[in-house]
């Protein structure tokens, strides 16, 4: 019957209005102090990639001249400044100030200081993944004095301008992860599509996302918001690196994914038995002349809606539980409808969103093992936690979470391959 009942509501939901036009139910901003955060810690990578090429053997005859050897070389290369910075409306400017320490002779070294000024923006891909692309670069070099050397040069700078996107590649590997598909369930995974190129303000670089849902391989229909949802402003004296904002809608169309994969149909071993009940149900001793131990069946009537109000969450179940017996077929004798309202508990580990119903309050449910049972089942499913939108080389720290009115702030700051994030629980 459960199988019968999860097949049934798949199908009626094919009839529920889907999303029309795409538009957000999540998104994030990273704040000046997130890109700060982030050029520091691209430093290391930074040197990697010019040290690959600047020390390669091809590369000391451009600073020299191509056509006759030379013993000039690069014999090191540190990055001693990286910095990202805001350019409102347009995207970012990327500074590298560059030690090199260049051997002219066998008994001296000079060390000779690289700049490079590049101008950079991020497009969305044909594959909707966002991709981070140069527009300007600029280097320049100290003691680059006489003609010769000037002219040689430009074989330098077209040189420096590869480099440059090569810097990017790993930025952009990162970048397409924030797509993938993550388990919510055993049958069910979540995406999140960005739905446009980024916006870049004083405020820092914001990012509209929808979430989408797969059911055993196959996309499902989600109800359309009824309320679109827009980024809210942040402070500009937010201390975090990171605000991500997820919507009501969110909640809901992730409660209606899970519910479309069967997660919460459950069948519950009653401690009653056929013969405890046969007193008040007559009909109890012809229906079952054995005595068989009492089974309920909880399934949806309705889609499950969650409900957002300043500081608090709440989860809204329409059920219908169907009492019977007999296995492995059951054969129900009674159906209950109950509407029950649980809160929400949310709280953030790493980059994993955690859901959690201990609150129920179950003012019209009467049966007591439906009571503790439903919740129960319910935080087994959520218990994994849902995963947030992410890169793949960081997670999140100093977590925070502020429930408001039809939508939930997570201020967080950004951790580079920490695995062990800080955990904060709200009501």
């Amino acid at each position: 019957m459960g199988r019968t009942l999860r097949t049934l509501s798949i199908l009626l939901s094919l009839l529920v209005p889907v999303h029309s036009t795409r538009s957000p139910d999540c998104g994030g901003i990273l704040t000046p102090l997130g890109l700060s955060y982030f050029a520091e810690v691209s430093k290391p990578h930074a040197e990697t990639v010019l040290r690959q090429d600047l020390l390669a053997p091809a590369v000391p005859d451009l600073l020299v001249g191509s056509t006759k050897p030379s013993r000039t070389q690069i014999n090191s290369v540190k990055v001693t400044e990286l910095s990202l910075s805001l350019v409102p409306d347009s995207g970012l400017r990327l500074s590298v100030d560059v030690d090199l320490g260049i051997t002219p002779a066998p008994s001296t070294t000079k060390v000779t200081r690289l700049s490079i000024r590049a101008d950079l923006h991020v497009e969305m891909n044909p594959e909707g993944n966002l991709e981070v692309v140069t527009s300007a670069c600029k280097p320049t070099m100290e003691e680059v004095q006489s003609t010769e050397e000037r002219e040689r040069s430009i074989l330098w700078f077209s040189l420096l301008w590869d480099l440059v996107s090569k810097l990017l590649l790993s930025p952009n590997e990162e970048l397409i992860s924030l797509t993938a598909q993550f388990p919510v369930s055993p049958s069910c995974q979540l995406q999140y599509l960005p739905l446009a190129a980024p916006v870049f303000s004083e405020q820092g670089i914001t990012i509209s996302l929808q979430t989408t849902f797969q059911v055993a391989g196959m996309a499902i229909p989600l109800p359309v918001s009824p309320v679109p949802f827009n980024m809210p402003e942040l402070a500009s004296s937010s201390p975090a690196h990171l605000t991500l904002a997820f919507s009501e809608h969110f909640f809901s169309s992730l409660f209606f994914a899970l519910e479309m994969a069967g997660a919460f149909n459950m069948t519950i071993l009653s401690p009653l038995t056929t013969a405890t009940v046969a007193p008040k149900i007559t009909q109890m001793g012809s229906l079952f002349p054995e005595d068989l131990p009492v089974v309920l069946q909880a399934v949806f009537r309705s889609s499950t809606r969650v409900v957002l109000e300043e500081g608090k969450a709440a989860l809204k179940l329409l059920l219908t539980v169907h009492v019977g017996a007999g296995s492995p077929a059951f054969q129900s004798f009674l159906s209950v409808n109950v509407d029950m309202s649980a809160g929400l508990l949310l709280s953030v580990t790493n980059t994993r969103m955690i859901i959690s119903a201990p609150d129920a309050l179950l003012e019209e449910l009467f049966l007591p093992t439906i009571r503790t049972e439903v919740p129960a089942q319910i935080n087994v499913v959520l218990s994994e936690g849902v995963v947030l939108p992410h890169i793949s080389s960081f997670t999140y720290t100093n977590i925070n979470v502020v429930i408001h009115k039809d939508y939930v702030l997570v201020p967080c700051n950004l951790q580079l391959q920490e695995r062990t994030g800080a955990q904060t629980t709200v009501g």
